[in-house]
């Protein structure tokens, strides 16, 4: 079995605590791989170069970064660059093999490139060209599973390397699916509140599990913002194969730990009505 554990990168995440859980389980003979996100340091990185990150809206409501070629580059400075060495570094500090890699290294996340997205501007829909942005379609886990069989921690990061030969973006909850379907792992996806809520505004309407297609629709209606994307994630992952996902909260005592023993919002295959795992 493999734990794939995505940090994200919001300001709020503090990774220490993931980071000496995942020192925890690899020295206890698990195997894990790590994959992480960076918005932040993506737009403070583009503060520095004097300009203005820009997100967009989907027509089916999903929030995201639109990645024209000066971002680009400033997404793989930041992402591949700093963030990746960053936790590369403080994972070995914690006395894990830790060997970071992005997308683009022995085409690790591969995919369709988007040079034009459909967006909402002032209501209505309109298409906006020059994006650097893909789809992860395969993932190369012969050579994950080489890492793992000879005792290192992939720490993975974005960009993917689109069909065209170039790197592109690439959300990273859904490349943190792609990996854990292709290695039927268990996703655990550590964020800065405590998993899906009824209602964000009050912690006590958390819902803890989606088992059934009921729950799945439930959980669907429930989240907004950036939880949309991590809900379509977790369901990319249990179509992909993975066991199980678990959205938790990153600031806990032991976060990965916690996530695995019952907190947060736990998604099963049985959400997907018996698709899952297909």
């Amino acid at each position: 079995m493999v734990i794939v554990v995505k940090i994200g990168g919001a300001r709020a995440v503090e990774p220490e605590g993931a980071l000496a859980d995942i020192a925890h389980l690899t020295a206890n003979g698990e195997r894990v791989v790590v994959v992480h996100g960076g918005s932040t340091a993506v737009d403070e990185l583009l503060a520095d170069l004097g300009r203005e990150p820009e997100y967009v809206t989907t027509p089916g409501g999903v929030s995201g970064r639109f990645t024209d070629a000066e971002t680009m580059e400033a997404f793989t400075m930041a992402m591949a660059g700093r963030v990746n060495t960053d936790l590369t570094t403080a994972l070995r500090n914690e006395g894990v093999n830790a060997l970071g890699l992005s997308g683009v290294d022995g085409g690790l996340l591969t995919g369709a490139r988007k040079s034009a997205v459909r967006v909402i501007e002032d209501g209505k829909k309109k298409i906006k060209r020059g994006d650097h942005s893909g789809k992860i379609e395969s993932i190369n886990s012969d050579l994950l599973d080489t890492l793992l069989d000879t005792g290192y921690t992939p720490v993975v990061s974005v960009p993917m390397l689109a069909e065209d030969g170039t790197p592109v973006n690439a959300d990273a909850d859904r490349a943190a699916a792609a990996v854990a379907g292709a290695l039927g792992a268990s996703l655990v996806v550590l964020t800065d509140v405590a998993g899906v809520y009824e209602d964000p505004d009050e912690p006590d309407t958390l819902i803890e599990s989606a088992e059934t297609p009921a729950e799945m629709e439930r959980v669907e209606e429930a989240a907004e913002g950036f939880m949309t994307k991590k809900v379509m994630a977790a369901t990319e992952a249990l179509e992909s194969g993975a066991s199980e996902v678990i959205v938790s909260d990153a600031n806990l005592n032991d976060p990965i730990l916690a996530a695995l023993d019952g907190h947060g919002t736990r998604f099963s295959p049985g959400a997907l009505g018996g698709e899952g795992n297909q």
